[in-house]
């Protein structure tokens, strides 16, 4: 090595260069690090999440747009203007759009129409002119045009990512153009008339040709999205397009309360962009029922319609008469309401009811989660129509099954008069508790059995007038409804609950006030027969339901006997809390010896307190027996299963 002194030296000039460029690099080294030693183009490595909402932002989620359109706003020199003045940046853009038959611009004016309509709708002034919800309603209609308009571009596929957000900018649009000017509530309009949109006008036409109700029984129609469901687990939604709707019917003075159901508003853009500009171009406001219509023809494509099952559910069931039937029903069924089927969505023939009975001090609130659950299976929504049976829980258990029989049969025999819907006669009645005693009573062959508990003397040589025998007959003297195929059995007390020992069932006659004819029909039935024998404790009484599930009641031992008439199918679902193995064990109500009986077809146990029927386990349960009872179905009439 040269010794220092020795080693070449540079020239002036070079030498000034060089300390220019270290100058120049001294001083940017000192910038990075008076910025964080960060450069200001970069990749830094964070979480997934953030990965994704970095690469899926856009109008919707963040409030800005997506990648997609800020590469188009960036192409055009619109960044700045979209940011500060959206209103502008969407005619500037119709105007691109027009000139070149870009298909993609058609989604950045999709989005850059919704974000100008959020602008407007959280910044309303007392001077705007504007209306939010004409830009809405240019969201939906040019996502509409991107998704299936007519172009020199392809339609996009499933795998462009612009696909599925264009979807929710068409529903979400839609929705908010509905609405009211400020948004302050979730009412739509369902009508015909003239609308501005942010480049041209429309004239809107309303279609309900195969809605199943006429819309003038209903109250409101409220967007679905604009409410967040709480109490259930899963929120049942079905990807695709159109705003779904919460449809509230008219206050039902006999039921008291407002039910709603679901639909699904669809608009129908026929137009091309440059007929909008021009206009007026016409569109329809089509809506459906999810319950009948899940797919739609545009074009010539068929394409899914977004539908959301579980709001309406929801929204219904956010009302306070609702939970106090249960309390109503029992204590004072005189006050409430009557014994009666309530379809949770129209008769259509070619799909099996399932009808839900439930048990004591109970109401069909408690098949909310199973209902929801039971609704996200395809097959089973279009395989099966929902019923529920609400009565008076503190009634006789003869009395409701009576009540229950009736209904049945008169619904039936109202919905299919000829006889014609073979799916209508594969019935599966599903009981808790109490209710599955009520099932039971649809689908067994009772003969003078359970009368011969009652008397020793045949009935037709009794004391009773022949209305009083007619009665009889209808209440005891069973033969298996016709319709019903299957009952399934969910914490049923056939051989009585141990927890209606005497001083619980002393306690509910002081608390209960049963039907005043009810209990006058009782009375003289008592007074005028010295055939009838009843346990001493009925005497001079008249019994409850909580008489009625006594384990010491020969009435209900000798029930427990009966196997259902065949070929009707029976399975059973048993709870039992703790660590219980059969033949021990009980679900704090009912003893397993007494849920326990050999004619079912299947048992399952499931680790739960008396009231399982929202537990996941009890409704898979019922999930696999809906579904083994399609297989068995004749294959005549019926649609058959994908």
């Amino acid at each position: 090595m040269m010794p220092p002194s020795d080693m070449p030296r540079p020239k002036a000039g070079t030498r000034a260069k060089n300390d220019f460029w270290w100058a120049t690099l001294t001083l940017a080294g000192w910038g990075l690090l008076l910025t964080g030693c960060q450069a200001p183009v970069g990749a830094d490595r964070v979480s997934p999440r953030q990965v994704y909402e970095q690469v899926e932002a856009n109008a919707l989620g963040a409030g800005r747009p997506s990648a997609d359109t800020v590469s188009l706003l960036h192409r055009y020199d619109l960044d700045a203007l979209a940011a500060a003045q959206p209103v502008a940046a969407v005619r500037r853009l119709h105007e691109k759009a027009l000139a070149t038959g870009d298909r993609d611009l058609l989604f950045a004016l999709a989005e850059v129409s919704y974000l100008a309509g959020e602008k407007l709708r959280r910044n309303v002034k007392p001077w705007e002119t504007l209306d939010a919800r004409d830009y809405y309603l240019g969201a939906a209609v040019y996502a509409g045009l991107f998704l299936f308009g007519e172009g020199r571009d392809a339609r996009p596929d499933a795998f462009d990512r612009r696909f599925r957000f264009a979807c929710d900018l068409y529903n979400y649009g839609l929705g908010w153009a509905l609405g009211d000017r400020d948004g302050t509530n979730a009412i739509v309009q369902l009508a015909g008339g003239h609308r501005r949109l942010p480049v041209g006008e429309i004239e809107l036409r309303f279609s309900s040709p195969s809605f199943p109700w006429p819309v003038e029984q209903f109250e409101n129609f409220l967007v679905a999205d604009q409410f967040r469901v709480r109490g259930v687990s899963v929120r049942n939604r079905s990807a695709g397009v159109g705003t779904p709707l919460i449809a509230v019917r008219k206050l039902d003075l006999d039921l008291r309360f407002r039910g709603a159901v679901p639909a699904t508003v669809f608009l129908r853009v026929t137009d091309s962009l440059a007929r909008l500009a021009a206009g007026p171009a016409t569109a329809t406001l089509e809506l459906y029922c999810p319950f009948d219509e899940t797919h739609i023809r545009v074009g010539a494509a068929t394409v899914p319609l977004e539908t959301d099952l579980t709001a309406p559910t929801a929204y219904t069931l956010n009302q306070s008469f609702i939970w106090q039937l249960e309390r109503l029903q029992f204590f004072s069924p005189g006050q409430g309401l009557r014994s009666q089927l309530l379809l949770s969505q129209p008769y259509r023939p070619g799909r099996v009811p399932v009808v839900f009975v439930h048990g004591t001090f109970s109401s069909p609130v408690w098949w909310a989660e199973m209902v929801n659950t039971l609704n996200a299976d395809p097959i089973l929504r279009e395989r099966y129509q929902i019923w529920q049976f609400l009565y008076r829980s503190s009634n006789p258990l003869m009395v409701s099954a009576a009540e229950l029989r009736a209904e049945l049969t008169a619904t039936v025999q109202r919905l299919d008069p000829d006889g014609k819907d073979a799916a209508l006669r594969q019935m599966v009645v599903i009981g808790h508790s109490q209710g599955g005693l009520l099932a039971k009573l649809t689908a067994t062959d009772t003969g003078d059995q359970l009368w011969r508990v009652l008397s020793d003397t045949p009935l037709a040589d009794t004391s009773f007038t022949e209305a009083q025998r007619e009665l009889i007959r209808h209440s005891i003297f069973l033969k298996p409804l016709p319709f019903v195929g299957r009952v399934v059995f969910i914490s049923t007390p056939h051989r009585g609950s141990y927890m209606a020992g005497d001083f619980v069932r002393n306690l509910v006659r002081k608390f209960v006030s049963l039907p005043e004819a009810l209990v006058k029909q009782s009375s003289d039935f008592l007074k005028q027969s010295k055939e009838v024998k009843l346990p001493a404790s009925f005497r001079g009484k008249m019994p409850t339901s909580v008489d009625g599930m006594s384990p010491k009641s020969p009435f209900l031992l000798k029930l427990a006997e009966l196997p259902v008439a065949p070929p009707i199918k029976a399975n059973s679902i048993i709870a039992i809390k703790g660590a219980d193995q059969p033949p021990g064990g009980s679900d704090g109500v009912v003893k397993y010896s007494s849920a326990h009986v050999d004619y079912v077809e299947s048992e399952l146990l499931v680790g739960s307190g008396h009231s399982c029927q929202d537990k996941p386990a009890t409704i898979e349960e019922v999930r696999r027996i809906l579904h083994e009872h399609l297989k068995a179905l004749p294959p005549v009439g019926f649609p058959q299963t994908r």
